[in-house]
């Protein structure tokens, strides 16, 4: 059995407010708490992977404020308070200041923070 608070989370990426701490849990997957403020687009973040969007699955919770995500099938928007599922291939953008956790596969989302990491060298 494995738990891990937020703070016991280390830092994998971050600037411009944007705080992404994450952390192998168990079987494959990573636990990862979220701070987006209000603004943020990943698609710049983004660009250069498959469809330019993120192709990690992730499983979670919105804790606060509201996400749009962008896919190829169109936008959706998240508030705090639901529970989600993201498909590969999707862009997250920031409608107001934002916590998530969420359950991601481990070597898949590595690969995005990869991208992300080499995007903001």
């Amino acid at each position: 059995m494995t738990a891990a608070t937020r703070n016991d989370v280390p830092v994998a990426l971050e600037g411009d407010g944007v705080v992404l701490r994450i952390k192998p849990i168990g079987g494959g997957l990573s636990v990862g708490y979220i701070t987006l403020p209000r603004g943020t687009d990943m698609g710049p973040a983004l660009k250069g992977l498959p469809d330019d969007a993120c192709q990690c699955p992730h499983w979670g919770y919105l804790l606060k404020g509201r996400i749009r995500m962008r896919t190829a099938a169109g936008e959706e928007e998240y508030e705090a308070g639901q529970a989600y599922y993201w498909s590969p291939g999707h862009v997250p953008v920031a409608l107001e200041d934002s916590e998530l956790v969420e359950f991601s596969p481990s070597e898949d989302f590595q690969q995005v923070i990869d991208h992300v990491t080499a995007q903001a060298g």
